[in-house]
């Protein structure tokens, strides 16, 4: 068949670095050591120090993308490579690297488009507590308007179809773009699994470039943004119902008023209830408008992303590894 895969699927891993020299090395290694069968690729944002050169020696093919931001180098990542199945992890040597065939077979066995790596720490520090409760707010918000939920949303090691990074429109530029992979997957009612991943503290010299408060707002402001465009009837909806109930709060004293003198005293508070209740009736009529908009727009989605063929006809080309087949079933979640 022309479009079918071929035998043994192509796997890329995918590797995302801003001043790693201290840790890509080892990353590397350990992908190359616990997937010998796939290409390793480094793409370098920037670095100032040897990120290049160390990821090179140690075997990775290295490219360069100059616009900063993690969602830029993601976006040139799944534009540039060509595979299969697409690994990608951070490159601060925090994931286990032994994961990632069990990660693969899990996508294979049940024929998903996307494998979330859940962090499972040992040591405090490797994922500090303010981190965690920003990471289960924003991942429970995700949940909560988009309807189905992932218990760490925010994992920098994930697995991909093809036909998932091929209709992945990658809007977002920085920290942010974990979101928008996780709402595209959602959105698109896509076969989805989360499974857990040892995660330890980063080796000493090396540096997180995550800003707790700037990229959490970042976040929380992309998932409000996803909200608006891809729920816009739930978006616009709220806001025209908070109008309208700021509109009848005030239209109390005014009611009460002209029921006990006849009078209308005070005109600009009327005015104010009158535009507020206006403006929320728009602000919900737009939201029917846009919902249609959206319906169709995530049809053609749809439809680009089934135009792809699936990891199905590759089902057999791995034999479940021993670590995958003894995986405890708690370990494991498909939504």
């Amino acid at each position: 068949m022309k479009n079918a895969l071929p035998k043994t699927p192509m796997i890329a891993v995918l590797i995302p670095c801003y001043n790693e020299e201290q840790t890509v090395a080892s990353v590397v290694r350990d992908f190359r050591a616990a997937l010998p069968d796939a290409v390793v690729y480094v793409y370098d944002n920037n670095s100032k120090d040897a990120t290049i050169a160390k990821a090179t020696e140690a075997g990775a093919i290295v490219r360069v993308e100059k616009s900063q931001g993690k969602g830029n180098v993601i976006r040139r990542m799944f534009a540039d490579i060509e595979a299969d199945i697409y690994l990608m992890v951070d490159g601060d040597d925090t994931y286990d690297a032994g994961a990632a065939r069990g990660v693969i077979d899990m996508m294979l066995d049940q024929n998903l488009d996307m494998v979330n790596g859940e962090r499972i720490h040992e040591h405090s520090q490797a994922y500090r507590f303010g981190h965690q409760f920003g990471n289960r707010l924003l991942t429970g918000l995700v949940g909560t308007f988009f309807r189905r939920e992932f218990r760490d949303m925010l994992s920098g090691l994930k697995c991909f179809s093809r036909r998932f990074v091929k209709s992945f429109p990658a809007l977002t530029r920085g920290f942010d773009i974990e979101t928008e992979l996780t709402i595209h997957a959602l959105e698109m009612r896509m076969a989805v699994g989360e499974t857990t991943v040892k995660y330890r503290e980063r080796p000493e010299g090396s540096v997180s470039k995550l800003s707790t408060y700037r990229d959490g707002w970042r976040i929380l402001t992309t998932i409000a943004r996803f909200l608006k465009e891809e729920r816009p009837l739930q978006f616009f909806a709220s806001v025209g119902a908070a109008l309208a109930l700021a509109a009848v709060a005030l239209s109390i004293p005014l009611i009460v008023t002209f029921v006990n003198t006849g009078l209308v005293p005070r005109i600009p508070t009327a005015i104010l209830v009158v535009g507020l209740m206006v403006i929320g009736v728009l602000s919900v009529t737009a939201g029917l408008i846009l919902d249609t908009v959206t319906r169709g727009r995530q049809e053609m989605k749809r439809l680009m992303y089934l135009s792809i063929p699936s990891l199905a006809s590759s089902h057999s080309a791995f034999e479940p590894s021993p670590a995958a087949s003894t995986r405890p079933a708690s370990e494991q979640h498909v939504a």
